[in-house]
Order: C-alpha cells, then sequence, then structure tokens
C-alpha cells in the first residue's frame, strides 16, 4: 500500500505494515486532539462543524459510524465515506471528486486532505478521519477515540442517548476492549496479511482461543461487560459482522465459522437488529469492496457468494435479561 512521504503520494513501500519476519503491524495513528463539550479545546462541541471520513470496507471506520449513529449525531457530524482507488492512490472519492466545506478546494483522493492539515505529512493515510471544517484541520484518525469523543462531546446538542462508557464500568471495558484488539480487530488481520507460517498459525489459535473466552463471557452476561450495551461491544461488532462473509473466506480464519457458536451468532444478531445498526451494516458491500481489485487481499477481483448470514432471523439473548 502507498503512502504519503512529505506531502507526496508515492508507492515505495517506506512505512511497510509487515515485517521483516512476516508478522502484521498495525500503524499507529497520527492526530490524535479530542472535541470538548465546554470549548476549552481548540475543537469545541458545534454543529456542523465536523466531517467523519469512512469507508463501509473498514472495520475500523465502522465502529466510529456506529458511534455516530447510537448516539443521535446525523444531523450534527457529516459522514462522507470513501473507497479504494484504482489507480493506487489510496482511499478515494471516485468516482466523483469531493468539496470540502469551507474551502474552494476540490479532491480526488483522501491523502489531498491530509496534506491539507499537514503538507509535509509522512505516513499512512487511514479511515476514519475526523476533520474540522473551521480550521481545516484533521482533530482524530484514531477509531479508538473518534468513538469516545462522540460518546460525550455532543451531549446537549444531540438527542438524548445511553453512555457507551459509564464509570462504573470503565475497568471491565478497558480490559475487554484490550482482549479484543489484541485477540480479535488484530488478530484477523495478522491471520489474512501476515507473510509467515508461524506467525499465521500463532495468530489464528489466538484468535480462536479468544472467541472460545467470549463465547463463555456471553453464556453468562447479555453484554460483554454485563446486562447493558457498551463501547466494548461495539468494538467487537466490526469484526463479528465481517467474520463468516469475509474473514473465515479471504483471511484463513477458517477452524470454525461464527454460526457455529451459539452465544456470539445470537450475540451478533441482536446488536445487528439494534435500532439503526443494520442501515450501517451493509455486508454485501464490505464484500465487494474487501474482496475487489483493489481490496487488501489478493483475490482477482472474485467475489464470493455466500455465506447467508440471516442476521434478521430472531436471537435468544433475552434469556440473559
Amino acid at each position: 500500500m502507498g503512502h504519503l512521504l512529505a506531502g507526496k503520494w508515492t508507492n515505495d513501500e517506506k512505512l511497510k505494515e509487515v515485517r521483516s519476519n512476516g508478522q502484521y503491524v498495525k500503524y499507529v495513528s497520527r492526530f490524535k486532539s479530542v472535541i470538548s463539550q465546554d470549548g476549552a479545546h481548540t475543537f469545541p462541541a458545534e454543529p456542523g462543524r465536523y466531517i467523519l471520513y469512512s469507508s463501509v470496507a473498514c472495520p475500523w471506520a465502522h465502529r466510529t459510524v456506529i458511534m455516530r449513529s447510537l448516539k443521535n449525531l446525523d444531523g450534527l457530524v457529516e459522514l462522507c465515506n470513501t473507497q479504494q482507488s484504482e489507480d493506487g492512490q489510496g482511499w478515494s472519492f471516485a468516482p466523483d471528486r469531493h468539496d470540502i466545506p469551507e474551502t474552494n478546494k476540490t479532491i480526488k483522493y483522501l491523502h489531498e486532505l491530509y496534506t491539507l492539515a499537514e503538507p509535509e505529512y509522512t505516513g499512512r493515510v487511514t479511515v476514519p478521519v475526523l476533520w474540522d471544517a473551521k480550521t481545516r484541520q484533521i482533530v482524530n484518525n484514531e477509531s479508538s477515540e473518534i468513538m469516545r469523543i462522540f460518546n460525550r462531546a455532543f451531549d446537549g446538542l444531540a438527542d438524548p442517548s445511553p453512555n457507551f462508557n459509564p464509570p462504573e464500568l470503565r475497568d471491565c471495558i478497558d480490559k475487554t476492549n484490550a482482549m479484543i484488539l489484541l485477540g480479535i480487530n488484530n488478530a484477523v488481520n495478522e491471520c489474512g496479511r501476515s507473510t509467515s507460517q508461524t506467525v499465521y498459525d500463532k495468530a489464528l489459535k489466538g484468535l480462536f482461543d479468544t472467541l472460545e473466552n467470549l463465547e463463555n463471557i456471553l453464556s453468562k452476561n447479555r453484554y460483554l461487560c454485563g446486562s447493558r450495551q457498551t463501547e466494548a461491544d461495539w468494538r467487537l461488532y466490526p469484526t463479528l459482522v465481517r467474520f463468516d462473509a469475509i474473514y473465515f473466506i479471504g483471511y484463513k480464519c477458517n477452524l470454525r465459522p461464527l454460526s457455529d457458536y451459539q452465544n456470539l451468532s445470537n450475540y451478533l444478531k441482536e446488536l445487528y437488529q439494534t435500532p439503526g445498526i443494520k442501515q450501517i451494516s451493509d455486508v454485501d458491500e464490505m464484500k465487494r469492496q474487501v474482496f475487489s481489485k483493489t481490496g487488501p487481499i489478493n483475490s482477482n477481483g472474485i467475489i464470493p457468494g455466500g455465506p447467508t448470514l440471516q442476521l434478521d432471523s430472531p436471537h435468544d439473548r433475552h434469556r440473559l435479561t
């Protein structure tokens, strides 16, 4: 994958995510600012000021779109989707161009937004991106931090909604997030994109050990941290909703499909059926982009026909109410 080097796009792999030992390692995000309710920071909470740049193909971006929906921010934070360009320049607005608000600039690629914010930027060009149209800066491009920004920053401006990171559950949420990041979110990428058999075998074992652990937790709890949905559930969901359709098939995560796990599969159905989530969980479009010729894995552009997921079918999670 290409990247920016001193503000110029290059396809030379200077910033490789697959290390010399064959292990896939995700790069750390660069922009780490926050939006404040009280206006004490550079980026105060204001309606219509911020844009979330995302992609249906990216599970990291998907979780920020989920939080935007759960927190009723649709009318406050604009959403703009991208997809991988066919000419090798990363995330693109093709076939159209994108007019950057508050400027007279029109761009074709997301990397042009990065260099508008930082002309000499060196690094990966990733989604999600939380953009401030007023100052023409990137607020944040770390999905977990954008989730937390959305969870609280716009309270009072948006319609009332639950707090998905309540203080009394924070310890459980943080521990569960760490387990999910290592054992699920990163593990599926290591399985699919590592180039060493040893690394793959280790990642595959870690992935399915973690799935077994989650299956056990969900046999006792309706959600990962008890009886209410939290941030941890929505950090897991984007990987689960893609598991059988994408990771099992294309990323060699094929010891067992998720449908074999009674609790995890029913839990996935309940999350999918949460109001506002189905509309932003287009699995067919996820498959189309991931398995396209510009997707993250080599599939020759052949999009698998199955499986049939039946995410709208009844679930049994009410038994744990």
